[in-house]
């Protein structure tokens, strides 16, 4: 496993903090993703194990396997010149993104608020490669497999997830190659990722080399038990729970990132201060974001501007005058259906998913 500080293409990624992990995952500050589309190089890296060697893309197939009448192998040649071409702006986000601030403490990797980020992706849709090879009418999920492993076990893949099979015909799911324009880095799952947007980046399979169409829900690895998971009622700290009883998260829920004014700002006492960042949500669209400077006290309703695609973020910017003395900024989004971001956490559960609790940013007025 190669450490940030010695691999070239982690290098690069000057203002990722790095967790505390064997596997190597990292995030920008908020203030890193202000760009709409946000840049590889501040873009958050997460792995469950390690990272494949650099690939020759030339060299690199995808098989279709499975609940299919003909079964696919597939070059990347192939891929771009036998399927349309499509892009997709899309927002991806890690399921434990806001693990950090849950009290009390959850272990796992310890995100704050820079495991997300907004991209172009481009590549073929899943659709087009089931509808090729035929899709029979017992297929339910789809079962994504990729070279990376386990670390504590080698034999054993690092992750192997799914999505419903209505998801994997949805117009925006794609079998992606290109990011921003670019082809797809390695840390980002080159030379082929799976882009499922509004679902949570484990779903998102990196180095994807066989997708296959399974007759019930996947079963691979990380897809059980409680991983990427969310109990059907509220489970307090320490009570017992019934894994059985817990259901794949698909669509994340609606949040917010500031981005304007960084963490740690000074502003001068009177001064109209103008705060800004992004919205997003899964499948149920944003309607709006407020922000409040006194602790919640009192809200500014935000501006919310258009969506550029269903998929990506909306950028929100609202004008505070700030009272002497340290400060709190807080964004606040809600979906069209009611769903509001938590002020302080989102209900807690056994491994820290799901946490859309409201951004914060402290500063001075001098």
């Amino acid at each position: 496993m190669p450490h940030p500080s010695t691999d070239t293409a982690l290098a690069e990624k000057t203002r990722l903090r790095w967790l505390d992990d064997d596997a190597v995952n990292g995030e920008p500050p908020a203030d890193a993703l202000d760009l709409m589309l946000t840049p590889a190089e501040a873009f958050f890296v997460r792995n469950n194990g390690d990272m494949p060697a650099a690939a020759d893309a030339g060299a690199w197939r995808l098989d279709v396997t499975g609940e299919v009448e003909r079964p696919l192998s597939l070059g990347m040649a192939e891929l771009m010149e036998s399927f349309p071409v499509v892009s997709v702006t899309a927002v991806l986000e890690c399921a434990g993104n806001g693990r950090a601030f849950l009290d009390p403490p959850i272990s796992g990797a310890q995100w704050r608020d820079g495991a997300v980020g907004c991209a172009r992706w481009t590549g073929v849709r899943m659709r087009d490669l089931l509808e090729r090879a035929g899709v029979k009418t017992s297929a339910v999920y789809t079962g994504h497999h990729s070279p990376d492993r386990s670390l504590a076990s080698p034999d054993r893949p690092a992750l192997s997830r799914g999505i419903p099979i209505a998801k994997a015909f949805a117009s925006e799911t794609l079998v992606a190659f290109a990011m921003n324009d670019a082809p797809l880095p390695r840390l980002h799952g080159g030379p082929l990722r799976v882009v499922a947007p509004g679902y949570p980046g484990s779903a998102w399979q990196k180095w994807l080399n066989r997708l296959d169409i399974r007759d019930r829900e996947h079963d691979g690895e990380k897809m059980t038990g409680t991983d990427y998971r969310l109990p059907a009622r509220p489970v307090s700290p320490g009570e017992a729970f019934d894994a059985a009883s817990f259901a794949v998260i698909t669509d994340m829920p609606v949040k917010s990132v500031i981005t304007r004014p960084a963490a740690g700002f000074l502003a001068s006492r009177g001064e109209a201060l103008t705060v800004e960042g992004w919205a997003w949500s899964g499948a149920t669209p944003v309607a709006g974001v407020r922000v409040s400077a006194d602790g919640g006290a009192t809200w500014t309703p935000a501006r919310l501007a258009e969506a550029v695609e269903a998929s990506a973020w909306r950028r929100f910017s609202a004008t505070v005058t700030l009272p002497p003395g340290s400060v709190v900024l807080m964004a606040q989004a809600r979906d069209v259906a009611g769903n509001v971001q938590p002020i302080d956490h989102a209900p807690w559960n056994p491994r820290g998913y799901c946490n859309n609790a409201v951004h914060r940013v402290a500063g001075r007025v001098v």
